[in-house]
């Protein structure tokens, strides 16, 4: 019974896909039906990449939250300027638009990096990452401007409520840029001296989440502080 058994389960197995049944794969080692975790469903436990990305996913999220705070005490706050200067009086739309199109086009070369880490292709690795920090770089750089022409002005964070909230939530977003770089060139020279190892590319992946990440939280940002302030 249990030979008969075997065989038609070997025989009917090459049908089966295991990615979609989440299910054993049977394999034979030396005829002792050993059962193989696939990593999907009832398998067994997931791979490690995938449990990497889960939690990482989780972070991502948290951080979404602490954004979502911080915007709902903008929003609450964007009509308290004390007689101060309002946003129409001190955001400049093209300085806007340059760094967010800056922020838009790294994420599209980041997502390159992605394309090119799957083909293990090191040139092309390299290249997307160095232009997605760079296009980070100028963002912070002309960020950076517009602060420091607004507190030259007058128009610091302890001028009023609405500025404090402004530099707050827009100082956050780009601290969280500031640490994207610095993670970005740790990635840069792992890749360079260990290549597409397992654990680089965990990394990779998560840095990745996280670059887009970050522009999804510019888009809103983007939309609450500057859409809604120059109106």
């Amino acid at each position: 019974m249990s030979s008969t058994t075997d065989t038609l389960f070997q025989a009917v197995e090459p049908r089966l896909d295991p990615y979609r049944l989440g299910r054993r794969v049977r394999t034979d080692h030396g005829g002792d039906g050993h059962f193989e975790p696939t990593g999907h469903g009832e398998g067994g436990p997931a791979s490690k990449r995938v449990v990497v990305a889960y939690g990482f996913w989780i972070f991502i999220l948290s951080d979404f939250v602490m954004f979502s705070a911080f915007f709902a005490a903008h929003a609450v706050l964007q009509s308290a300027t004390a007689g101060g200067p309002s946003g129409p009086e001190l955001f400049s739309p093209t300085s806007i638009a340059i760094e967010t199109g800056c922020l838009l086009l790294s994420s599209f070369t980041c997502g390159l990096s992605a394309v090119a880490t799957r083909a293990r292709s090191l040139l092309w690795t390299e290249a997307a990452l160095l232009v997605t920090g760079l296009l980070g770089a100028v963002f912070l750089v002309l960020e950076a401007h517009d602060f420091a022409a607004m507190v030259a002005a007058g128009a610091g964070p302890q001028r009023s409520a609405f500025l404090s909230s402004f530099f707050s939530v827009v100082g956050l977003h780009g601290l969280h840029v500031t640490a994207g770089l610095l993670w970005l060139g740790t990635m840069m020279a792992q890749v360079f001296a260990k290549g597409f190892r397992p654990n680089i590319l965990r990394r990779l992946l998560c840095f990745n989440l996280f670059w887009h990440a970050l522009d999804i939280i510019w888009v809103a940002l983007f939309t609450i502080v500057y859409l809604i302030g120059l109106g």
